[in-house]
Order: C-alpha cells, then structure tokens, then sequence
C-alpha cells in the first residue's frame, strides 16, 4: 500500500515538471518551425501526450482485454473533454481560435460518431483498424498543410520569416519539449501502476477501471499539459491539445489496437459512447458562444463528469 501511495504522489509531481517544459518547448518551438500554437496543440503536444494511452490501449489489446482498451479511449475522451476543459476554463476562460470551431471540432465529432457507428457490431476487426490509421495520416497531412499556409501568409504581411532565430534556442526548445514529454510518460505510467494496482486489491471491474482509473490516469499529461497552458495565457495549446487528443485517440490509437488483435466491446455499455459523443457535441455550441470557455461553462462540463462517474459506479 505504501509502494501505490509512493507512485501516485510521484506520479502528480513528474506530470506538473514534464507538463512545464512542454508547454515552454512548444510554444517556442511554434514560432521557430513556422507554425501557429494552435496546430502545435493539435499535432505534436496531442500525441505526444496521448503516448500514455497508446502504450496501454495496445498491450490491453495484445493480452485480449479489449474492454480495458476500449474503456481507456472513452473514459480519455470523456474525461479530456468534460473534466480537462472544465477545469481549465475554471481556472482561466479559454479563448477559441476560429478554425477550432470551423473544422477541428466538427471533426472530432465526426470521428466520434464514426466509432460509434463501427461498434454497432460489438467490436472492432482489422480491416476497421486500417481505415481508422489512414484517417489519422490523413488528418495530420492536411493540419499541417492548412497551418503552414495560414503561419506563412501571417508572417509574409509582417515582413518576418518564420524560420529565423537562432539554432542554439532552437535545441534548448525541442530539448524542453521533449524532456517534458518523458517526464510526462513517466509520471502518467507511475499514477497509473499505483491507481490500477489499488483499484485490484478493491476487485473493480476491468471495464470500470479502464473508463474511470485508467482513462483519467492516462489523460493525467492532457491535464496536466492544459492547466499549465491555461495559467501561462495560451490557451490555443490547452483547447488544441483537448481536441486533438481525441482525434488521435480514436483515429491512431483505436486504429493501431485493433491491428493488434480486433477489440470487443466487452463490458463498454453503449451508455458510455454515448457519452463520449454527448460531451463531443456539447464542446461545439459551448465553443461557438462568443468564441471562448467561460467559467460557467466549465462549471457545466465538470458536473456533467461528477454525474457520469455517478452513473458508473452501479453499472459497471
């Protein structure tokens, strides 16, 4: 017991260093490559700090627990979403950038709403996986196209070139972005060995922990990654970082699993999509209104979390 408690609290202070030098690192990075903090959220900062769910998701899916696996990727976007934004925005109101609303968005509710229509036949087989990996190629490719073509036209009117700055600061960056990145990984697997470890001793359901332990465990470097954005003023990090977790989530990570071995729904409840893809929907009207998370938005997303553990306590 002693050992789980020696994690968890580690596993808290590795997550607060790593999420530090990363927000630093690729927001000094964005401007050096060319790019906006915006895409910078959605692309690098995103997977980077979705690696924890990959990691879990496909050795899940290698020892056939697909309910774990899957349970992991719906918690983590419910959880991203409902309790990652919500205190985010409690802490700072998150000003949304135009393109978020316009298309990043729809998208990820439109791959929510894909996963669901994939799993109405109680699993996900191969061939699905391959689909769900050439979407996530497909979206990175065109992100990074529009962001260039957006960063380049910005600093044409500016006279500036986005590729000047010295080599030396360039390093330091990437070294701040990636050292904080490890920690991160680091910190998330310790949180969770403890949280999971814990959670046997009180013979909880496979499902149940995946959706609640596991997932927020795993999204600990999305929370982590967002509150620091949140509190340093960048917001475009803390929203892309959200948004584009889950993308890449369903897309990549779901995608990969299921190459490994095709994933059962198991004990995933079809209550639990439609919560994934409830709090989806919900982020667009919420991101729409005057283009910002206000407080009592984030009041709204956090109860709505509070209620759906409520929800899984007796289901699962």
């Amino acid at each position: 017991m002693t050992l789980m408690i020696v994690h968890l609290i580690a596993g808290v202070l590795f997550l607060y260093l790593g999420a530090e030098g990363l927000v630093r690192g690729s927001a000094s990075l964005a401007g050096r490559l060319g790019l906006t903090r915006l895409v910078i959220g959605l692309t690098i900062v995103a997977f980077g700090t979705s690696s924890p769910e990959l990691v879990v998701s496909i050795k899940t899916a290698y020892n056939g627990q697909g309910d774990l696996s899957l349970g992991n990727i719906i918690g983590s976007n419910i959880c991203n979403i409902a309790l990652i934004l919500g205190l985010s925005s409690l802490i700072r109101p998150l000003s949304v950038n135009v393109q978020v609303v316009r298309l990043q968005i729809p998208i990820m509710i439109a791959v929510s709403l894909l996963l669901w229509a994939l799993l109405m036949d109680g699993r996900l087989d191969r061939l699905e996986g391959v689909g769900l990996c050439m979407g996530i190629l497909a979206y990175t490719i065109y992100s990074l196209h529009l962001a260039r073509k957006e960063t380049g036209q910005s600093f044409r009117k500016e006279g500036r070139n986005p590729e000047e700055g010295s080599m030396p600061k360039f390093w330091i960056n990437v070294l701040f972005a990636a050292g904080g990145l490890a920690l991160l990984v680091f910190g998330a697997n310790l949180f969770v060995s403890g949280a999971v470890s814990m959670a046997k001793i009180l013979h909880i359901s496979q499902a149940l922990i995946g959706l609640t332990i596991v997932a927020v465990g795993t999204s600990l470097p999305e929370l982590a990654t967002s509150l620091v954005a949140a509190l340093r003023k960048e917001g475009d990090i803390a929203i892309g970082n959200v948004v584009g977790s889950n993308i890449f989530n369903i897309l990549a990570i779901l995608g990969i699993s299921s190459l490994v071995r095709p994933v059962e729904m198991g004990g995933i409840g079809k209550g639990d999509i439609m919560m994934m893809i409830l709090t989806a929907i919900l982020t667009l009207p919420m991101a729409r209104s005057g283009f910002r998370l206000a407080r009592w938005e984030g009041i709204i997303l956090l109860l709505l979390y509070g209620g759906y553990i409520y929800y899984l306590l007796p289901s699962h």
